[in-house]
């Protein structure tokens, strides 16, 4: 079943959808589904299936089976019993179901291989795109699509953007979810896909290298399995858009508990890593990096090249962030124009050395930040901007930020933000993100997430350059 070629419209827009296992107890996974979808203000038809019940749930009208709806439905979200999936699953290939979300647990991951090949067997006798078993599902904000059976109330809430997130784990995808709100860009789309008995990471990132609101792609893999189509799909949405990848199972010991935990075979690591690096996807080892490369490409422009200029108010924080720069393969420092240091001389006071990085002083303030950025912004010679701020210091407050956002605007180039602190800073720190500047906690963070992109997009040009000779 060549489920690349299926549109997962029908799953992640849908105009109709079932809850198969809707439940009036609050604990049960179908309940909270349900709760969820009216809470999103999910505006298609919505049915609740249920075969015991004979009236409504939550408000919503009762079947006792799908095949009792009259109209189309695009999506079945399943949430019953294991020993119970492949019957429902054949009731929705004969009222015509398009697509359909396996949430229940209980397949190939505990060994119940056999159960998990009839899902597949029926999603291909009936042409339907199934996600799962064993996953949360899809989360779709411009649609109003929420199949997770996490209380809404435990997820921080998160805007609508163009990162999309694809993960084997539910647990991790979860996670992010949780801490996106925090991150500074928006969700385009979720999709938690567990075992992948029918759809898997070849589809998903098939789908998502033609759809116009994902701008970027972040994925959390455990196992690849079509190797082959896998390479293809990779070095197609490599060149179209930036795909942030983490690989579990890198170990033989994490191999085994990604094959417990999804029914994964992980390969070997090494040419995993190296196909995604052929490909264009950008690595990361942990989900700190992840979510901090997830923001940088969402955020910034191409760079021009990689000439990096450091403007700080503190001198310890300048110096720590140009070892920073230093320890990359592919970063240096912006050399000044003597036209630029001359009108940079003539409005900072004579404390300020005029170099890279140009440490304004402790005591600066919007004007002095203001001034200084207003000339650099007319300097040729800087590829990428990092500005700190360090809003301990006295005159570092919401002024110093309103300029940055000027600045930002002015400027095709990447500006990226610094700063280390607790709720003043944290509340300055969204200021500027929702502006959509990218901040970092540490020089570290911020020299290896502009590393990144300075490199895939130097990956694009080298391929570009390559197709045409």
């Amino acid at each position: 079943m060549k489920t690349n070629k299926i549109n997962l419209d029908a799953m992640l827009k849908p105009k109709s959808v079932a809850i198969i296992g809707a439940s009036r107890e609050p604990n049960k996974v179908g309940h909270v589904i349900l709760q969820n979808y009216l809470n999103a203000g999910y505006s298609g038809k919505l049915y609740a299936i249920n075969k015991n019940a004979t009236s409504n749930i939550l408000g919503v009208r009762t079947y006792q089976s799908i095949l009792k709806i009259k109209e189309a439905i695009d999506l079945a979200v399943i949430a019953v019993p294991a020993q119970a999936v492949p019957s429902v699953l054949e009731e929705c290939g004969k009222a015509k179901v398009k697509s359909a979300i396996v949430i229940t647990s209980g397949f190939a991951e505990i060994g119940n291989v056999e159960l998990q090949d009839k899902i597949v067997e029926i999603a291909n006798k009936y042409n339907i795109a199934v996600l799962g078993p064993n996953c949360l599902g899809v989360v779709e904000p411009r649609s109003r699509i929420d199949t997770l059976f996490l209380p809404t109330y435990k997820l921080s809430h998160y805007k609508v953007g163009n990162v999309s997130f694809i993960s084997q784990s539910g647990a991790i995808g979860s996670t992010i979810l949780d801490i996106i709100s925090d991150e500074g860009f928006g969700l385009s789309k979720f999709i938690s896909y567990g075992n992948a008995a029918v759809l898997d990471e070849v589809d998903l990132l098939h789908y998502l290298m033609n759809d116009q609101e994902t701008r970027v792609v972040v994925a959390y893999l455990e196992g690849i399995k079509r190797g082959k189509e896998f390479v293809k799909v990779a070095k197609e949405i490599g060149m179209k858009k930036p795909v942030i990848v983490i690989k579990a199972g890198r170990t033989s010991a994490g191999s085994e508990a990604a094959h417990s935990h999804t029914a994964s075979i992980a390969g070997n690591y090494e040419v995993e890593e190296s196909i995604f690096k052929q490909s264009g996807f950008i690595v990361a080892h942990d989900i700190s990096e992840l979510l901090d490369y997830a923001k940088i490409f969402d955020t910034s422009p191409e760079p021009k090249g990689n000439k990096v200029f450091i403007v700080t108010n503190g001198g310890g924080a300048g110096v720590l962030t140009t070892d920073a720069i230093a320890s990359t393969k592919n970063l240096s420092m912006a050399q000044l124009s003597k036209n630029t240091q001359e009108k940079l001389r003539e409005v900072m006071p004579d404390i300020v050395n005029i170099r890279n990085p140009l440490d304004v002083g402790g005591d600066a303030d919007y004007k002095r930040y203001d001034d200084a950025l207003q000339i650099l912004a007319k300097e040729n010679s800087i590829d990428i901007y990092i500005i700190i701020v360090l809003f301990q210091t006295p005159g570092a407050d919401s002024k110093v930020v309103e300029s940055i956002i000027k600045f930002k605007e002015q400027v095709d180039k990447p500006v990226i933000g610094i700063t280390i602190g607790s709720e003043f800073t944290q509340a300055h720190k969204k200021m500027m993100e929702s502006a959509g500047i990218p901040v970092y906690e540490s020089p570290k963070a911020a020299a290896m997430s502009i590393s990144a992109l300075v490199w895939y997009y130097n990956y694009k040009k080298e391929r570009m350059n390559l197709i045409k000779s």
